[in-house]
């Protein structure tokens, strides 16, 4: 057989991208998920691939791609058999189509520990990993790419909206339904209360990395690269690709704005792999006519399915993983039933096509969940029976990294909120408030008429306020001041805020103390100027506290009063 050189660097670096799209699951999926349990969710992500690619050499390439049944390829361990016929019109290497299959079976698996993350057992987790790898999605996979019968009907699912993508989410409904939702997930009347991720720079390096990968994802599934045609096939699938993301972005952004008031960041995020989902199955059958329409179809769809089952099935998942890849994978799918050019695909029915291509398309689509929900149904309810699935609600609370890894924590030597002080003048200079004693008031009534007072304003504010709040003070004529990163708890009133679409009900959110001690510049002045700063008329603004303060003491020269306020 005569390979093409300009094929299989293009399989190899589409499967060197598609590997790399491990890191960007894992980084969303651990920005989306509380500190506790990133070292959990990174570990999970990793044995993802390291347990697929062993079972998939093992067994699951032969039942994909074997030509038995068109139900079923053959047991084929190591990859012995003779693969020349599927490999024929490729003209790649099988070890280069055997790596490039073998990421995407690894991408099915990983979708599923976003959706049952911080509940999961790590054993149970690996066993239904294993079984997603193993035959889940091979048995399927043969069906759409390996010859089967849903390729004999017509069925198209270019890069894997269903083989990958839905099959991953249908096996993520199945585990988080029986699994159940996270401790505090649900009140005692059953409304969702947001638990926000702790890291969204890192959930959103995650998504520049998948749409990143994506263009190999998609792109390299033309699996040609040495004519004109498949290099212009190739640049629509990659056109395409990124119109639909961009697109769904983009409708995402404005739907969440008009609907809860502010445009939702992590609903964003969503809305572009949803975008990316939903135009995989057909970037290469469509126009960019159709990609972008596809891929607003997907940003309404993921805001809609997110609020569905959180409020209303209540299936707790965390990342969104169901509504991304389950979703949007399924809806894709079908959409490509209507908008298909005819370039690669029968025609769809806006081109003239009929249904007959939209029936073929809704049939696999409705198969592929038949399949994969029954088995992984049996799979979950296997593990629950023996080895159990879920993790003692002590350890979860606890978080996972700690009692499934014996992880004290993921950011050893870094705090989730380190304490600093911000200083424009000596940084020794300490204020020390009066005791509470009867003696302090007694002490300062024999104070001379004209002594000078001290009082000490507490600003507490949001971190992002700090800034414009020192700038402000300095100008007054604030000669110090400490900062400390501070956790805060309140009883909010008023407009609600919304995480994923569900009210924000948390009892303690990051913010920032400023403790001045002033003398000469007005009380009134320093609390007037914060209120200008801080005010935005949204909740979480601040409150500024005032007490007396007994006396100042600079601790290196021993000055007290007003001198150990100046700088020197």
């Amino acid at each position: 057989m005569t390979y093409s050189p300009a094929n299989t660097i293009w399989v190899l670096l589409g499967a060197a991208l598609v590997f790399f799209m491990q890191a960007g699951f894992a980084m969303c999926e651990a920005g989306f998920t509380r500190a506790k349990n990133t070292g959990n969710i990174l570990m999970k992500n990793l044995m993802d691939f390291c347990i697929g690619t062993p079972l998939y050499w093992l067994f699951g390439f032969g039942i994909m791609f074997g030509t038995g049944t068109a139900l079923f390829g053959w047991i084929d361990p190591f990859i012995m058999g003779d693969y020349s016929e599927v490999l024929r019109d490729i003209g790649v290497p099988l070890w280069a189509y055997a790596i490039f299959q073998t990421v995407f079976c690894a991408t099915s698996a990983t979708i599923v520990s976003g959706a049952m993350a911080e509940r999961t057992k790590f054993s149970a987790y690996c066993l239904y990993s294993a079984a997603i790898s193993l035959f889940i999605y091979p048995v399927s996979g043969h069906w759409i790419w390996g010859g089967g019968w849903l390729a004999e009907m017509g069925f198209h699912d270019f890069a894997g909206s269903t083989a990958v993508h839905m099959v991953g989410g249908v096996c993520a409904l199945v585990g988080a339904k029986i699994l159940g939702p996270r401790i505090g997930k649900y009140g005692k009347d059953g409304k969702p209360k947001a638990i926000l991720g702790h890291n969204l720079s890192i959930a959103a390096l995650g998504v520049f990395i998948l749409w990143f990968c994506w263009f190999g994802f998609n792109g390299a599934s033309t699996l040609h690269m040495d004519s004109d045609e498949q290099i212009g096939s190739a640049s629509l699938v990659f056109f395409n690709t990124n119109l639909a993301a961009a697109v769904a972005t983009l409708v995402t952004m404005l739907f969440t704005w008009l609907r809860y008031g502010k445009p939702d960041v992590s609903m964003t995020f969503n809305a572009a792999l949803a975008g990316l989902v939903g135009i995989t199955a057909g970037c290469d059958a469509v126009n960019p006519f159709g990609a972008a329409v596809i891929g607003a179809c997907c940003g309404f769809a993921v805001v809609l399915a997110v609020g569905f089952f959180d409020k209303i099935v209540k299936i707790d998942d965390p990342v969104g993983a169901i509504s991304v890849h389950g979703v949007c994978g399924a809806l894709g799918t079908i959409l490509t039933g209507f908008f298909a050019t005819g370039i690669s695909t029968m025609k769809g029915v806006f081109y003239g096509g009929g249904f007959h291509f939209l029936g073929v398309q809704c049939l696999g689509v409705v198969s592929v969940i038949a399949w994969t929900g029954i088995v992984i149904t049996a799979v979950f309810l296997l593990i629950k029976k023996t080895i159990g699935l879920r993790a003692d609600a002590a350890d979860e609370v606890m978080g996972l990294d700690r009692s499934e890894h014996g992880l004290p924590t993921a950011y050893a030597g870094y705090a989730m909120m380190p304490e600093s002080t911000y200083e424009d003048a000596e940084p020794t200079v300490i204020a020390s408030a009066a005791p509470e004693t009867e003696e302090a008031p007694r002490k300062a009534k024999e104070k001379a008429p004209d002594a000078p007072v001290y009082t000490r304003v507490q600003i507490i504010c949001r971190p992002g306020s700090l800034e414009g709040l020192k700038a402000a003070m300095n100008k007054i004529g604030i000669t110090g001041m400490t900062v400390t990163n501070v956790m805060g708890y309140g009883a909010q009133k008023g407009k609600p805020e919304y995480y994923r679409g569900t009210p924000v009900e948390v009892t303690l959110l990051p913010k920032v103390q400023v403790d001045i001690v002033v003398s000469k510049v007005p009380v009134r002045q320093v609390i007037d100027t914060a209120r200008a700063v801080l005010h935005t008329g949204h909740i979480g603004d601040g409150k500024i506290f005032v007490y007396d303060v007994e006396n100042v003491v600079r601790v290196r020269t021993g000055e007290e009063g007003y001198d150990a306020l100046q700088t020197e």
